[in-house]
């Protein structure tokens, strides 16, 4: 039986819902439906009964249900076990990455885990929170920098690393490039590009939480999905933006930077950045990982 149409099984009982198993999947809707049916066709059985409200599981989907969670779980195991018995040499360490993460404190940490660990092969996958959790869980990744979701799954741990900085990206022409700090109120009627809600909440959300404490309203002119895209349009004269302080490291024709503070001066540092991994797992390679960026973490922040 094909192990990944039971975990689209699983992840549809957890939820109860297509769309939100779906997002949890990292794949369509369209795609986790198609899944389910070759699994019922499989089987010979229905699994779920659904209608316009509501989903529910069959007596048939019932029973299903624990025995899948066994043997996917019995399946991680072998896994991991797979993976603590290999030796160093025999390993290819993933780390995933939000773009921030992957441009300012990923290569210095990179460098030095080589020279500590020169036997060990790195690969880097640099995407989206939402995309990276899931890749975690499936055991394409063994390590993850990211912002900390709202509402965490135990089956990861997180360990909270540090607030990243905002900035504000302005076109180089535009009259606040002559101060050398930008307040929320001087963003007031000024055109702003923002990421999306769904893909990159934390960036998201910053922009309107600071403007909903200041009793004001931004000036969204555009979305974008990539923080070098929105950077991209910010030098084109689109509008400004808020964004975090290692993105830019991005140099880019036509923008410049300026640190985002409170009404005191103060830099505003709202955009938490956190290492995960799957819980209840010993990983060598990753302890020596995270003891390497904990002994050099003031020097990759400044």
């Amino acid at each position: 039986m094909d192990l990944k149409l039971l975990k689209c099984f699983v992840t549809v009982a957890d939820e109860l819902h297509f769309g939100r198993a779906a997002q949890r999947l990292d794949i369509l809707p369209s795609a986790l439906g198609r899944n389910i049916r070759l699994l019922e066709e499989d089987l010979g059985l229905r699994l779920f009964n659904r209608t316009t409200r509501n989903v529910s599981l069959t007596r048939g989907g019932q029973t299903l249900l624990q025995e899948s969670r066994e043997l996917l779980a019995h399946a991680d195991r072998v896994f991991m076990e797979a993976k603590q018995s290999a030796d160093i040499k025999e390993r290819v360490f993933r780390l995933g990455a939000i773009d921030s993460a992957a441009t300012g404190l990923i290569p210095q940490l990179v460098h030095d885990f080589r020279e500590a660990c020169p036997e060990v092969e790195l690969a880097l996958v640099e995407d989206k929170t939402a995309k990276l959790l899931p890749k975690l869980l499936s055991g394409a990744l063994d390590i993850a920098f990211v912002r900390p979701p709202q509402y965490p799954r135990p089956e990861i741990e997180f360990s909270f690393l540090l607030n990243e900085p905002a900035m504000v990206a302005l076109p180089t022409k535009h009259p606040l490039c002559k101060l050398k700090k930008i307040t929320i109120s001087d963003l007031v009627e000024v055109p702003l590009i923002v990421p999306s809600a769904r893909s990159r909440p934390h960036s998201y959300n910053l922009t309107f939480r600071l403007f909903r404490e200041a009793g004001l309203q931004p000036t969204i002119v555009q979305q974008a999905e990539e923080k070098q895209t929105i950077v991209t349009m910010v030098g084109a004269g689109i509008g400004a933006a808020i964004i975090p302080y290692w993105s830019t490291r991005m140099t880019m024709d036509g923008v410049v930077y300026r640190p985002m503070v409170d009404i005191k001066g103060k830099q505003i540092c709202q955009l938490p950045l956190a290492t995960a991994w799957v819980s209840g797992f010993d990983d060598s390679i990753r302890d020596k990982l995270v003891e390497v960026l904990e002994k050099n973490i003031a020097v990759y922040t400044k």
